[in-house]
C-alpha cells in the first residue's frame, strides 16, 4: 500500500478535496473544509480521526497505529506497510464520516447533492 492507494480511497468519497496547506508535499484530505486524512512528507503513513481519544489509545495499545504527530489525541497515524488494505480503507472512511457528521446540515446537503 502507498500514497496512491490512500489518495484513491479519499478521492472517491463525496466532496473530498485534496490540498497541501503546509507546503512541501503533504496531502491533506478535507470535506467541507475540515480535514479527515493527512499524508506527511515522509510518505509512510496516513493520519486519520477516530471517534474519541479513548478509541485512538486503544488502537495504539493494540499496535494498530501510533499517535499522530501534531494532531489532537483523537487522531491516529497508520503505517500503510503494516495495516491491511481493508482496515486502512475502513479507518479512512470512518474518519470521513466523523468529520462529515460534524458539518452543518446545510454543508452536508450541499455535499450530498440534495
Amino acid at each position: 500500500m502507498n500514497r496512491d492507494l490512500v489518495n484513491e480511497i479519499c478521492s472517491a468519497l463525496p466532496g473530498a478535496v485534496n490540498s497541501d496547506p503546509w507546503g512541501g508535499g503533504h496531502d491533506a484530505w478535507k470535506v467541507g473544509d475540515k480535514m479527515f486524512a493527512s499524508i506527511g512528507v515522509k510518505n509512510d503513513g496516513v493520519s486519520v480521526k477516530t471517534p474519541s481519544v479513548e478509541d485512538a489509545q486503544l488502537l495504539i495499545d493494540l499496535g494498530r497505529g501510533v499517535r499522530a504527530p501534531y494532531f489532537h489525541r483523537s487522531w491516529l497515524r497508520l503505517d500503510w506497510t503494516q495495516v491491511p488494505e481493508d482496515e486502512l480503507r475502513d479507518r479512512i472512511e470512518t474518519s470521513y464520516k466523523i468529520i462529515f457528521s460534524g458539518l452543518t446540515k446545510k454543508k452536508q446537503l450541499k455535499i450530498s447533492g440534495q
